[in-house]
């Protein structure tokens, strides 16, 4: 979903090919990257190992449709509000550049690929793709009515997870789901720290986030979704059978999150988003983990 708020105008206008590009956030690829790494975490776990390469294409692919979709999607949404707000009124939608109808063409049309490449899949991963569409077209309204937008992101972008799992093995099981409450938990704290970011102009418009609704034990809530979340991970790890690749890669997750706190401790701008970007890293070697216990079961 929509994760560059942080942004800066650019220097000159661009082409209209450039806005649609500017308009899917194809520029800023972090967003395409915390989407990706649950997704390869459950096609590697659901497999045992490097799936099948058109699986792995399908999903790949997939992810990046879809979170091109999900900001495109976002900012039809926003459309009204962000052009009140410095951070955002130079965007696509919010300048006028593009029109909310052009909006809407581009996010069937991205939907539309993304069906097409599952199409290819089970008639379960099918199945399991609608609730995908409903959950990344729903997730923009959320700010507006709940404070928990943050946790339906973790279900948006986690819905990978089970979908994965059915597109290998024909069902979701348990170890699919474990894996997916762990990334509610990880997407609803990194999307915390960069909620963080914009507090004070979201209270300003009257937009809601968990960063508003912790108030001053943001810190303190952000250590306990943490730990559940790198708990959550410890149990898939178990479940998994997984070995010492794995529980390394884990730890190295774990100190990377401690040095996400000690960037946020006085809970400035410019830190709480190099917090949340730094989560590209975490997700990485969690990947990295499961891969070379999977690879290498005996050297584990």
């Amino acid at each position: 979903m929509s994760y560059e708020r942080y942004e800066q105008p650019p220097a000159a206008a661009p082409s209209r090919l450039g806005l649609y590009w500017k308009l899917m956030r194809a520029d800023r690829p972090i967003g395409t990257l915390l989407l990706l790494w649950p997704t390869w975490w459950a096609l590697w776990l659901a497999t045992g190992g490097l799936p099948p390469l058109w699986t792995l294409f399908v999903f790949s692919a997939g992810v990046w449709l879809t979170r091109s979709a999900g900001c495109v999607i976002n900012d039809y949404a926003d459309r009204w509000l962000d052009p009140h707000v410095k951070r955002t009124r130079d965007r696509p939608l919010a300048s006028g550049a593009l029109s909310g109808r052009a909006a809407l063409a581009l996010f069937a049309a991205l939907m539309l690929v993304a069906f097409a490449l599952v199409l290819t899949l089970n008639r379960l991963t099918v199945l399991l793709s609608f609730i995908g569409v409903f959950l990344a077209a729903s997730y923009p309204y959320l700010k507006r009515y709940t404070h928990l937008p943050q946790v339906y992101l973790g279900m948006a972008f986690g819905w990978g997870i089970p979908m994965a799992f059915a597109a290998v093995q024909g069902e979701v099981p348990p170890l699919a789901w474990l894996l997916y409450g762990a990334n509610i938990l990880w997407s609803t704290a990194y999307d915390t720290w960069y909620a963080m970011v914009d507090r004070d102009d979201d209270l300003k418009v009257g937009s809601h986030s968990t960063a508003i609704l912790f108030g001053d034990l943001d810190l303190v809530i952000q250590g306990v979704l943490y730990a559940l979340f790198l708990a959550a991970m410890a149990l898939v790890g178990l479940r998994a059978a997984l070995g010492l690749g794995y529980w390394l890669g884990l730890g190295a997750a774990a100190v990377l999150v401690v040095y996400e706190f000690h960037l946020c401790r006085k809970r400035e701008r410019e830190a709480c988003f190099k917090a949340f970007l730094h989560n590209n890293w975490v997700g990485a070697v969690l990947f990295a983990g499961i891969a070379a216990a999977l690879a290498w079961p005996l050297a584990s």
